[in-house]
């Protein structure tokens, strides 16, 4: 009886076995872009879930703030720039974060800018981390928080009402670090996946009790905000001159399996609209583009960063983009 029941269990194994794996739908568009005569490399073992939609949090087409011009003539701009060699002493810079279970991307992008700029227009003196926390959860006009905003709302709010300082997620940095754990965006690693959305925190204007300042005297503001106007050479500019700017852009499926190379859309449905920080410009094989951070941390796309196509408006990168300077 015995013999019966092991020659039917390895009989089961042997179909079991037999039977060709299924490709899911993201090995699928990862083989159709990584066949195609296109630019950049999209990553096999990624996820695309339903729910991604939610985590699209930029309000495309939203209030507009007025456009900053540059009138140099005479700025010759360097064929690449990197914000990252160019102000190494600002070492948020270099910092990619995570939103997590939140939409809450046009705060991120936000955030991100205006601390590298707080450090660059100091001369590194200022070194903070301005929290996304404190922008996602108390800027009523900004949209809907966890489920979307406008990042011109955002740079508004902070020439208006000011932003405290706030590090990562578990961290005691700064006055309101972000409450919302890292998860992991469409790739496996160390964290649990992102899964679903998550209703914004409340605003609370308070400090952590063991942070040294009071909420209100742990503010900066802006001195001005702006929108940066679509021409590349203008953009390049702004970058140039004043640091990394916040720019919105629509999401496509194909953009969550990108790996290597510059970004153009190839394939797969529209999500939404979706805010980073660019950082700098300069050529890939011959196809200019964008240098950007992500805000999906360091497990998602080229550690943390991507390349988009520049000067073509891709997926509208150049329409959308908003900075501002520190009140020093």
């Amino acid at each position: 009886m015995a013999s019966v029941t092991l020659l039917c269990l390895l009989s089961l194994l042997s179909i079991t076995w037999a039977r060709p794996r299924l490709s899911t739908p993201s090995e699928d568009m990862a083989r159709l872009i990584n066949k195609s005569n296109t630019t950049w490399r999209a990553g096999s073992d990624i996820q695309v879930s339903s729910f991604m939609k939610s985590l699209c949090g930029t309000i495309l087409n939203g209030p507009k703030l007025p456009k900053m011009e540059h009138v140099e003539r005479k700025l010759v701009l360097p064929d690449s720039f990197d914000a990252r060699e160019q102000w190494p002493g600002c070492t948020t810079i270099q910092q990619i974060r995570d939103q997590g279970n939140c939409g809450s991307c046009w705060a991120f992008g936000a955030v991100e800018a205006i601390s590298d700029r707080i450090c660059i227009h100091s001369d590194g003196k200022i070194s903070v981390e301005i929290s996304a926390e404190d922008l996602l959860t108390c800027c009523e006009g900004c949209g809907m928080g966890c489920f979307g905003g406008f990042p011109s709302a955002a740079w508004q709010f902070w020439t208006t009402e000011g932003l405290v300082t706030g590090g990562l997620y578990g961290s005691k940095d700064g006055c309101r670090p972000y409450s919302i754990a890292p998860c992991e965006h469409h790739v496996n690693g160390t964290r649990p996946p992102c899964s679903g959305e998550q209703d914004t925190p409340k605003c609370e204007n308070q400090c952590l009790p063991e942070y040294s300042l009071s909420y209100p005297k742990d503010k900066h503001y802006g001195k001005d905000s702006y929108s940066v106007p679509s021409d590349p050479k203008q953009i390049m500019t702004e970058i140039f001159k004043n640091g990394p700017v916040e720019a919105a852009f629509t999401v496509y499926e194909d953009f969550l399996l990108y790996k290597t190379g510059v970004y153009q859309h190839v394939t797969g449905d529209m999500l939404g609209g979706h805010a980073i920080r660019i950082l700098g410009w300069g050529e890939e094989n011959s196809t200019p583009y964008w240098l950007a951070a992500n805000s999906w941390n360091l497990d998602w796309g080229d550690k943390g960063y991507f390349k988009i196509l520049r000067g073509k408006d891709h997926c509208g990168i150049e329409s959308e983009m908003v900075a501002g300077i520190p009140r020093m």
